[in-house]
């Protein structure tokens, strides 16, 4: 018996097909994936703001002072002997660490804010000042869109 057997397997044809599919499918799903990752990494920014400002109020509360501008974000969690030296400060300090912005970079703290008692900002994406997009400011006492 001479039997022809099939090949198992899919032609370039098909291939192509597929290729050409799932390009078409990541062209229209990455922009969406891209600005929900934009999106998350600025609510991740305010969620660090609030934690940071929880501790600085903390701070406050227990040595009548914000850290100045020289201490720092260190300052709630390790006990500084820069002035002004704080007069109580826990065990485990405010905070457990201080966090970075989404992108890596330290955020920065100014003490006293040009309108507040301190500003906390990070600059973006880009981490340069100014900026759209996912390269702007964000600071503590902007309100998150």
């Amino acid at each position: 018996m001479n039997q022809k057997t099939k090949n198992a397997g899919f032609s370039l044809i098909e291939i192509m097909v597929v290729l050409v599919i799932m390009g078409l499918l990541v062209g229209i799903v990455a922009p969406n994936v891209l600005k929900n990752v934009d999106d998350a990494n600025i609510q991740r920014a305010y969620a660090d703001f609030r934690s940071i400002e929880t501790s600085l109020k903390s701070y406050r509360l227990d040595n009548f002072v914000y850290p100045s501008t020289e201490q720092g974000l260190g300052a709630l969690v390790e006990k500084t002997s820069l002035e002004p030296v704080p007069r109580k400060f826990p065990q485990s300090g405010y905070l457990n660490e201080v966090p970075q912005d989404p992108w890596q970079r330290d955020y920065v703290y100014i003490s006293p804010g040009e309108s507040h008692d301190y500003d906390i900002i990070s600059y973006g994406a880009d981490g340069v000042p100014g900026g759209e997009g996912q390269n702007a400011d964000l600071n503590i006492w902007d309100k998150p869109e």
